[in-house]
């Protein structure tokens, strides 16, 4: 994997570059719809392309590695021939869901015992297994093996966690470079900053995992609850000490408010399940503001449901008809707003882009963040 820098904001800590991977080139900043067990929920993959013009998707190593299996997805050829997408995959490395797993898993030196939320059955995941089922989902981009704090967390508790998460990455690391892949393409590892919200516990950990001296970075544990103020406040942390000649990828952020924020603190990378669940509850996030769907306001509302996007769904169906298919709870509603909302996604991260060539990315900023964070 290759990183090039194009463009660098003058007024933020803003930068537009791209990521190369075997599996075509990503544009940053980007954002990555999540595809969790291997598909990004009511989206088929044409309409990733097409429509949401995705340029990579994300996948669960917790859940791929129960269902289907790592023997059915090695049968087929690795996840994308299994699931049909072209375009390159990161893979969670499944510590977060481990970690949401509080009731029924035990954390050890030696790695992490879970049961499985499917059957009950009982499972070991350690750095060195979780390298191995990645390289047989086979993804471009792989997360190493961490422990994702909880929000709070008490500082003694943060800092020997985020110890073990380093521990564990020269762990994954020794392990990622005494293998291969399986598929005949070049795959990369990605470390994760951790340390809570603690500042001095970000920038020891920002400073490990930069001197392990891997193609891309990431930073973890700032979506789980944290005041957002704090969240930026650590990113900024993170990224001037990140290298800046790498991605930057904060895992699991957000709203489109934190996404614009966050690529004004340097950060290149963005994955969150928030546009295709809240599309399912009928919250569209749109050009102009966030929509409830289902207000009686829309009712009548026969104006396509986003036409700054382009695009088929935004263009061809109005805010009535949306609204009447999420009322009547029709699968084809949870189709529609997840196209939309996905699409609205990847139209932010290309407008930053572009504003950050030009030079006008901080006023073009301030300008959307107010736009995007308004009520319809």
């Amino acid at each position: 994997m290759e990183f090039k820098l194009v463009a660098e904001d003058k007024g933020s800590k803003a930068r537009a570059g791209i990521v190369t991977t075997d599996h075509g080139s990503i544009e940053t900043p980007i954002f990555m719809p999540v595809g969790t067990a291997g598909t990004v929920k009511a989206v088929h993959q044409r309409e990733l392309h097409n429509d949401v013009q995705a340029q990579i998707i994300l996948g669960n190593t917790y859940h791929l590695y129960l269902r289907p299996g790592l023997d059915v997805i090695e049968g087929a050829g690795g996840l994308h021939r299994f699931n049909g997408w072209d375009k390159p995959i990161l893979t969670d490395s499944g510590g977060y869901q481990v970690y949401s797993l509080s009731g029924t898993r035990k954390i050890k030196e030696e790695g992490v015992t879970f049961k499985s939320h499917i059957d009950g059955s009982k499972h070991v995941f350690t750095p060195e297994n979780v390298m191995d089922i990645q390289r047989t989902i086979g993804a471009d981009i792989i997360m190493a093996f961490d422990e994702c704090t909880p929000y709070p967390c008490e500082y003694g508790y943060a800092r020997e966690s985020m110890e073990m998460t380093h521990r564990w990455l020269k762990r994954c690391c020794d392990r990622f470079d005494a293998t291969e892949g399986k598929y005949g393409y070049s795959q990369t590892l990605f470390p994760i900053v951790q340390g809570s919200t603690f500042k001095d516990l970000r920038i020891k950990s920002a400073e490990t995992i930069a001197s392990f001296e891997r193609e891309g970075n990431a930073i973890g544990g700032l979506s789980v609850g944290e005041p957002h103020e704090m969240m930026y406040e650590q990113t900024e942390v993170v990224c001037d000490i990140l290298p800046k000649d790498k991605p930057r990828y904060l895992m699991g952020v957000g709203t489109p408010e934190n996404i614009l924020e966050c690529i004004a603190l340097g950060v290149d990378m963005f994955d969150c399940v928030m546009p295709t669940r809240n599309a399912r509850n009928g919250m569209l996030f749109t050009s102009e503001g966030i929509i409830n769907i289902r207000n009686e306001k829309w009712k009548n509302d026969y104006s396509p449901i986003d036409p700054n996007l382009g695009g088929y769904v935004d263009t061809f169906y109005s805010k009535a008809y949306l609204r009447h298919l999420v009322v009547s709870k029709e699968i084809l509603a949870a189709q529609i707003a997840s196209i939309h909302n996905l699409t609205f996604y990847l139209w932010l991260v290309k407008e930053a882009r572009k504003e950050i060539r030009k030079g006008t990315f901080i006023d073009w900023k301030n300008q959307m963040v107010k736009k995007v964070t308004r009520r319809l």
